[in-house]
């Protein structure tokens, strides 16, 4: 009988998927539940994580014309109201704040004391205060356009939690944006989810289909949400990012209106766009594998972790000074705009169980320095994505670290590829249909679709836990028939159990 193969990380993908995906969150130690039920507390490495993202996202919003700034987090319940649509789609997930005071009561107990006269609700999203602002700011066709971002949380009340991908409260980024024209303000939408797509998938080497979102999984509120959709390793889809045009709705329901440049009062037009710590979810479950975390390059905390080798203590000084050295050659190289990050980890700790910490934190490359590697000036070296380990001349490694690199970050990339087309399926029959999605099975089909299929198609895909993800953007649309109800269809929508 052959020996079972161990894992760091139990159970595996294929035992218990859901599991494995917390496990990896715990081995990581990206994060862990908080006291308050549905939130999360952050650790360092998962931090560090979302500010690798931070940084990327940011200098792609400032390279097309964006600023930061920061607006408050309660809004005046009224604020919501104002907009039908979109308080209808937010209302149950809204937390409120009723009072201002607390008082201790003769029980001992503090009680709330003193009632607001108009509730506040926690930001579950800014487009009605944002809103706001923008109408005191935009008088004349010669402030537009406005091209706002913030770095912000928000809170939405859910009722089933899981650590980044679903949480009570969350960070994120939202862009709001105003403009003079319709175009001026489509251009905007499409420019940013082209934004999103490229962070994803050169940043995250997560691939992603770009598409728009039929009616019933439109913004509340909005024209049209575009969204980029992910495929994870259980074949199930991840909205990794939207972003939504939406016309003069909320214009309207804020006041903001401007003087045309031929004299005419007219309301502006507006986007809003945004991504969140979700993705790091999306990550993890992008390219983890059943020892942990596997870090694209581009976005790891560490690049390059230095492991000392020195079990007698006659060796420890040259070893450490070795480490050393190598660590400040390998930190003053830069790559794709940044210094390597580089790390020597001297902890008082056994060999293996040093080197397995850094495995399950996904490290894209583990180098070794022993007593034998500095009689022969080497390095032993391994790589996180294939496990492939060699030993080699020290010089050669720093010569061709960026390359080694580069080549772990396109490894992901095509892996994650090759896995979604594995996984994807043109579905011509309804029959097919539901064997494609039956039980756990599944993963993007390409379908027939009309918007006007009908309620049993609503009953058969809430049945099979299914939903369109996008309308994707095709340069070969091929029009047929929805497999549901016969109906026209222009071209194939794509189908997935999702996050």
């Amino acid at each position: 009988m052959a020996k079972q193969q161990r894992t760091a990380v139990s159970p595996t993908r294929a035992e218990d998927y859901p599991e494995w995906y917390q496990q990896v969150i715990r081995a990581a130690d990206l994060a862990e539940n908080s006291p308050v039920r549905g939130c999360m507390v952050i650790k360092p490495w998962g931090y560090t994580l979302w500010e690798r993202m931070q940084r990327d996202l940011d200098a792609k919003f400032k390279a097309t014309g964006h600023v930061n700034a920061y607006f408050p987090l309660f809004i005046p319940k009224s604020y919501l109201e104002k907009e039908a649509r979109h308080v209808e789609g937010f209302a149950k997930e809204c937390a409120v704040v009723t009072h201002s005071r607390l008082e201790l009561g003769e029980d001992g107990k503090l009680h709330p004391a003193a009632p607001l006269e108009e509730p506040l609700i926690v930001r579950p999203t800014s487009e009605t205060i944002i809103g706001e602002m923008y109408a005191k700011w935009v008088q004349s066709y010669r402030d537009l356009p406005i091209l706002i971002n913030q770095w912000a949380n928000v809170v939405r009340w859910e009722m089933r939690t899981r650590l980044f991908l679903r949480t009570t409260e969350f960070l994120w980024q939202e862009g709001h944006t105003a403009h003079a024209t319709e175009a001026e303000a489509w251009e905007e939408t499409r420019r940013m989810l082209d934004v999103y797509a490229d962070f994803a998938e050169n940043h995250m080497a997560m691939p992603v289909l770009r598409g728009e979102k039929t009616a019933d999984e439109r913004f509340p509120g909005a024209v049209s949400t575009l969204c980029i959709e992910a495929m994870m390793q259980d074949r199930k889809a991840l909205q990794a990012g939207t972003s939504h045009f939406l016309g003069q709705n909320f214009a309207k329901a804020a006041g903001i209106q401007f003087l045309s440049a031929e004299g005419q009062q007219e309301y502006a037009w507006t986007t809003s766009w945004g991504v969140s710590t979700r993705l790091i979810g999306g990550l993890i479950m992008t390219h983890g594998d059943d020892d942990g975390l596997v870090l694209p390059p581009r976005l790891a905390p560490l690049h390059i972790v230095i492991l000392p080798v020195a079990p007698k203590e006659e060796h420890r000084a040259s070893v450490f000074e070795a480490c050393d050295k190598l660590a400040e050659e390998l930190g003053g190289l830069a790559w794709h705009g940044n210094a390597l990050e580089v790390h020597v980890d001297k902890r008082d700790l056994r060999g293996g169980e040093k080197m397995w910490s850094w495995v399950k934190k996904g490290v894209p490359l583990r180098v070794e320095i022993g007593p034998r590697d500095l009689e022969n000036d080497a390095v032993f070296v391994a790589r996180r994505d294939t496990g492939e380990k060699q030993s080699m001349p020290r010089a050669a490694f720093v010569g061709e670290v960026r390359e080694r690199l580069e080549a772990v970050q396109s490894n992901l990339l095509q892996r994650a590829r090759d896995f979604r087309a594995a996984n994807s399926r043109n579905i011509d029959s309804l029959a097919d249909f539901k064997a494609w999605f039956e039980g756990d099975g599944g993963g993007f089909a390409w379908a027939h679709w009309s918007e006007e299929a009908g309620p049993e198609a609503e009953a058969l895909l809430r049945d099979l836990k299914v939903t369109v993800r996008c309308v994707p953007y095709t340069d070969t649309a091929e029009p047929g028939e929805c497999i549901f109800s016969g109906k026209p269809s222009k071209q194939r929508v794509v189908f997935a159990k999702a996050y």
